[in-house]
């Protein structure tokens, strides 16, 4: 059977690029919840990410449908190897973006804590940098991704804040301690997010450059 890889390269760009935005509309919609405690919003979450999961193996099905049909070379290769990383770090954003949609479902069944504004500040930042990340992807801007691996370090700094917060928060109000935890949790979920947003922007500077700068600190 004949493939036309020019027309297969376009067809698996469209489909990262839609699975791109789902997973922005997901966690979107986990920060939106979180800022409003809105537990329809977060279960509207939770069950979107079935639909993550199917895209990401249709996708995944789909690069290696193209390896095996067509070998492709210099550009094509470091694209295709780009949107297979990529395709599996979108799914782990949709798998924490779903995390953070069921510690807000059950923060609502817990003694009511004040949210940390570090967390606040945390999501803000993390949304930001997805957001950026997925704009390098869109735009092959590898410039955007340097950027966008410099802004992880401020989300690492306020997720210890929280951290610090969570234990001076636990013996001060021991009522408090599951809704703490899930605090924390929800904490180390947009952390996540916030490094696999950083993993997105390196292969968006592999897929335009050529190099590969995991594992080097930022420029």
């Amino acid at each position: 059977m004949g493939m036309n890889l020019v027309t297969e390269l376009v067809e698996v760009r469209r489909s990262i690029l839609s699975m791109a935005a789902i997973v922005e509309q997901q966690i979107d919609r986990a920060i939106t919840a979180l800022r409003s405690m809105d537990i329809a919003l977060a279960r509207l979450v939770k069950a979107g990410d079935d639909e993550i999961n199917n895209l990401e193996i249709e996708i995944e099905n789909e690069c290696l449908r193209i390896f095996a049909l067509t070998h492709p070379v210099a550009g094509d290769l470091r694209f295709m190897m780009a949107v297979l990383r990529i395709n599996s770090n979108l799914e782990r954003i949709g798998d924490k973006a779903k995390s953070i949609a069921k510690r807000i479902i059950d923060l609502v069944d817990c003694a009511p804590v004040r949210l940390p504004p570090a967390l606040i500040e945390m999501a803000g930042k993390t949304r930001t940098m997805l957001g950026d990340a997925l704009t390098a992807l869109a735009n092959e801007d590898a410039d955007l991704g340097r950027r966008v691996r410099v802004s992880d370090d401020p989300v690492d700094a306020l997720q210890r804040e929280v951290f610090n917060w969570g234990h001076r928060e636990i013996p001060a109000h021991v009522e408090a301690t599951h809704a703490v935890i899930d605090v924390l949790s929800i904490g180390r979920a947009l952390e996540r997010v916030a490094d696999l947003s950083a993993a997105i922007a390196e292969d968006v500077i592999f897929l335009v450059e050529g190099s590969i700068v995991r594992h080097q600190p930022p420029e």
